[in-house]
């Protein structure tokens, strides 16, 4: 009986340190939930005062520049480089843009969807597709809405049409290589090559940036504004398509004293018992 009753009270401590345990990670992801909550706030406080800047007009000026402190510096940074571009500069700036342009995307694209189908990757595959191609395709339909024009439309090194904000370059460097890094980073245990990665990715897109500003095809708070639009898209994309964990119910054994074979000696003892009674 009292080996009975001490193993009732382990299994009612074991079934209570699992149920603490529950409570402890079920603090954690609300935790952590929160400070993705406020993140996002953050971000998007950031993405709505870079809409707002490229959706007003540019005649009024003196609203523009309350409104926006880096109004100045987009036609300040624009103008610079028009009045220092050259022929071997404006060459060099085109390949920088390259790694954000939308036929090497695809290129890299098809690429990774091929082999996500053959490791049979569903959950992986579409992220991706909805991470990069479908975020481009509502980056278009912000600059149809938001009508803001390029710093500059005539010159000998313009290749380009349609309007400016947010840059297109920028954003597809950003969705793509930044989902590739969320794909990588896992398989990787050396934290020294991951952070050359994460630097690698984030000079990629950075230069891409650079490029499109050096350019004239966008202002610099185009490109801001495609980084956060980027990063953002793709932290709500983690978040949102991540697989489910299944819940796993832990039984608890509780243990009950199974009656003991009889022996000739106990046989004996309890036959006296009777006898006496």
């Amino acid at each position: 009986m009292a080996r009975g009753a001490s193993s009732a009270r382990s299994g009612r401590s074991t079934e209570s340190s699992i149920q603490n345990s529950s409570l402890v990670r079920k603090w954690r992801q609300n935790s952590c939930a929160k400070n993705l909550r406020i993140r996002y706030r953050g971000y998007l406080a950031l993405v709505l005062f870079f809409v707002l800047n490229a959706s007003l007009s540019p005649q009024s000026g003196a609203t523009l520049a309350v409104v926006n402190p880096l109004a100045g510096a987009d036609h300040q940074i624009a103008g610079w480089f028009h009045a220092h571009l050259s022929q071997a500069f404006v060459n060099i700036l085109r390949v920088l843009s390259e790694p954000g342009a939308a036929e090497w995307i695809g290129v890299v694209l098809f690429v990774a969807v091929i082999l996500l189908v053959w490791k049979r990757a569903w959950p992986a595959l579409a992220t991706i597709i909805i991470a990069v191609p479908g975020r481009m395709l509502l980056n278009e339909l912000l600059k149809l809405a938001v009508h803001r024009h390029r710093p500059f439309l005539d010159g000998w090194f313009v290749d380009w049409s349609g309007y400016s904000f947010a840059s297109g370059h920028t954003i597809g460097a950003t969705l793509l290589y930044g989902q590739l890094l969320l794909f990588v980073l896992p398989a990787i245990k050396s934290k020294r090559r991951q952070r050359l990665i994460i630097l690698f990715a984030a000079m990629l897109v950075m230069l891409v940036g650079f490029s499109r500003i050096a350019l004239g095809a966008h202002y610099l708070s185009d490109v801001i504004a495609a980084i956060l639009l980027g990063t953002l898209w793709l932290m709500i994309c983690a978040l949102l398509l991540r697989p489910r964990r299944q819940r796993v119910v832990v039984p608890v054994a509780i243990a009950v004293e199974e009656p003991r074979p009889m022996t000739a000696v106990t046989a004996e003892v309890m036959s006296e018992s009777s006898v006496l009674r």
